[in-house]
């Protein structure tokens, strides 16, 4: 389903804008999938907590639940220059973290909507069992810290 080099691709927030198109069709697909998974997996705590894979890819399984929320990740041009505002995420400062940070161009007002859209993103990840924290970090910008219950690790709260 979702494997590095194969198949869909769930943005993050650091590459191109996500084509118009087929997308849709492929993103519903990737998290239908992901919520089959738990349910097969987690026994019966279901699809109300991350699978074991889940937590060992964790900035993928997060970014893939966000964009299937409907929220908008952020995007680069070919020179690294952030052309959109939403979500970003990547690995942790700590093993078996995530964090989502809201970033945009330069004068965009990403700053101004950080905390209500963080928030946000909070709400749809700790609806799928995920444990999130809101911080500020330097510069007084706002991000989210992720890990899967029962603390960060590969063999977290979920395997």
């Amino acid at each position: 389903m979702v494997v590095p080099g194969q198949g869909f691709e769930p943005a993050t927030g650091d590459g191109p804008a996500a084509p118009v198109g087929g997308r849709q069709a492929e993103l519903r697909t990737a998290y239908e999938g992901l919520l089959q998974i738990r349910r097969l997996v987690n026994g019966p705590a279901g699809a109300a907590v991350p699978a074991p894979w889940e937590v060992r890819q964790l900035p993928r399984a997060v970014a893939l639940a966000l964009e299937a929320a409907g929220i908008a990740p952020s995007a680069v041009d070919g020179e690294g220059r952030r052309t959109r505002t939403g979500y970003r995420v990547a690995a942790g400062a700590e093993p078996g973290r995530a964090q989502v940070t809201w970033l945009g161009p330069p004068g965009g007002g990403a700053a101004d909507a950080e905390q209500e859209r963080l928030t946000a993103c909070a709400a749809v990840l700790e609806g799928l069992g995920w444990v999130c924290l809101l911080y500020r970090g330097p510069r007084r910008r706002r991000f989210l810290e992720v890990e899967p219950p029962g603390g960060p690790g590969p063999s977290g709260g979920a395997g």
